[in-house]
């Protein structure tokens, strides 16, 4: 299988199934002396891990991490760093009826229809379990962006039809509430729309955001490795992604040129913008604003009501999915929506490094 691969210079490969023995991931071109050590992965894989709440799987998983290579006294050596992640509570079984029919929503039909054959336990490569190796190569990429001073902020936007208040946006919300929402309110109404969700035996999808301050400007390139054409192909390969937004996004399409363009102003020497409709990125490169992301998540496809489908042996028939699986996908996305924008900025920066000559004549002088 190709394609588990993602970055040109820090760069990351996946590996495991759901219910395989382990998952895991390699990171390659993280340079040497960063501090790092499992518990800075745990804190990041901690944030994803199922049984959280009454709106996740209740597979026990705890997700530990163990580094396996490329770490040597609490720094990293500059050489490959691999992590596993060991699966103990996968219940197979669950999932036998599964290997004779395809499920609506899921990669069932088309992984027969390129390969032949499919790993039908929970999944298999196409399962979110997959996104353990982003989130613990998320957090090393997160350490390098700490030390350069960037900060980055996700959460959810939305839920269902429910919201969030910018005005009563408070950050330390976050992490208080199941439903990761900056906002008391918008997540105690959308507790209550997952609740009847959930007694329908339905689920529901959501928005994420997630805000990146203090990036310099020029980090990019001009034409097919854009920033934003990079971040957007790092976000939509997260399983259940339909759409991505930058800036103002859709938005865009209503304006005129006046309201959407953002002006520049100059103080003390420092260039800023007047606005930022763009959301942070223009031509492709940072332009030293706050850059803006949003993540259109879809309802969890694996729901108890009877669906509509067909058999392998090409039968009209109608299912009932069983086994453990989230109402709603997005509070246990947002930091794996985060973890891959962090990886696309700092493989972007370290490309970034050789862009003018006289940066190298520096570092090599």
């Amino acid at each position: 299988m190709a394609g588990s691969t993602y970055g040109n210079i820090f760069k990351i490969t996946t590996w495991g199934e759901s219910h395989g023995k382990a998952l895991g991931v390699v990171v390659d071109g993280c340079p040497a002396g960063l501090e790092l050590n499992e518990d800075d992965i745990q804190k990041f894989l901690n944030r994803r891990k199922p049984g959280q709440s009454k709106y996740t799987t209740q597979r026990k998983e705890d997700d530990k991490v163990e580094i396996l290579s490329g770490v040597f006294e609490g720094k990293t050596t500059g050489t490959p760093i691999s992590m596993i992640v060991k699966n103990k509570d996968h219940h197979s079984a669950d999932y036998s009826d599964i290997a004779s029919y395809y499920r609506p929503g899921h990669a069932d039909y088309t992984f027969d229809a390129k390969y032949g054959f499919r790993d039908y336990r929970g999944g298999g490569r196409s399962s979110g379990r997959e996104t353990i190796g982003r989130v613990a190569a998320g957090a090393i990429a997160s350490k390098i962006l700490e030390k350069l001073g960037i900060e980055m902020l996700t959460y959810s936007k939305s839920i269902g039809n429910v919201e969030i208040d910018y005005k009563k946006f408070n950050k330390d919300e976050i992490e208080k509430n199941p439903v990761y929402m900056p906002d008391s309110d918008a997540a105690k109404a959308a507790e209550k729309i997952l609740g009847e969700k959930m007694a329908e035996m339905d689920s529901c999808g959501g928005i994420i955001e997630c805000i990146v301050n203090n990036m310099p400007a020029g980090i990019g390139e001009p034409v097919f490795d854009k920033l934003d054409a990079n971040i957007s192909k790092a976000i939509m390969s997260i399983g259940a992604i339909k759409g991505i937004e930058i800036g103002d996004g859709f938005e865009v399409a209503k304006m005129s040129g006046s309201t959407d363009n953002d002006g520049f102003s100059i103080e003390n020497g420092v260039i800023s913008k007047t606005s930022n409709h763009a959301g942070g990125i223009l031509g492709g490169m940072s332009d030293g604003s706050s850059i803006v992301v949003r993540a259109a998540v879809k309802p969890t496809p694996s729901i108890a009501r009877t669906q509509q489908t067909i058999n392998k042996s090409g039968e009209n028939i109608d299912i009932n999915i069983k086994g453990r699986h989230d109402p709603i996908i997005v509070p246990r996305a947002v930091v794996v929506v985060e973890s891959m924008v962090a990886v696309t900025l700092v493989d972007m920066l370290f490309t970034g490094m050789t862009s003018k000559l006289d940066k190298i004549i520096d570092f090599y002088k």
